[in-house]
């Protein structure tokens, strides 16, 4: 049986997952830095020439590429590895689904 304790903590857990916007698939990420703390967060947003290798590599046999990659292509993130793909990647992704290009508000540049 599961403790009041444990019970409350699920519930507050789930509850401030939602008010960050964290999606539910992101406990079961292989970049969850919270279950796996020997993974460095910065491997998923190199420096710009840095290599991507590794946190493709973790991104390839992840259980939840597809929901990642998908989710990244609609809120048009910039920024950062999300399902295995480069930002790059998903400009690519994004212009052969022919998808609403990404204008970035600060000086109202399509990024596509």
């Amino acid at each position: 049986m599961v403790s009041k304790f444990v019970y409350d903590v699920l519930y507050m857990s789930s509850l401030l997952a939602e008010v960050l916007g964290i999606p539910e698939w992101y406990s079961d990420a292989a970049c969850n830095t919270v279950l796996n703390p020997e993974l460095n967060a910065d491997e998923w947003f190199p420096e710009r020439g840095s290599s991507t290798k590794k946190a493709k590599e973790i991104c390839n046999s992840c259980p939840v590429k597809e929901p990642c990659l998908e989710q990244a292509l609609e809120r048009g993130e910039r920024f950062g590895i999300w399902g295995g793909k480069s930002e790059r990647e998903r400009r690519a992704i994004r212009k052969e689904r022919k998808m609403k290009p990404i204008v970035d508000n600060d000086d109202e540049e399509t990024l596509f």
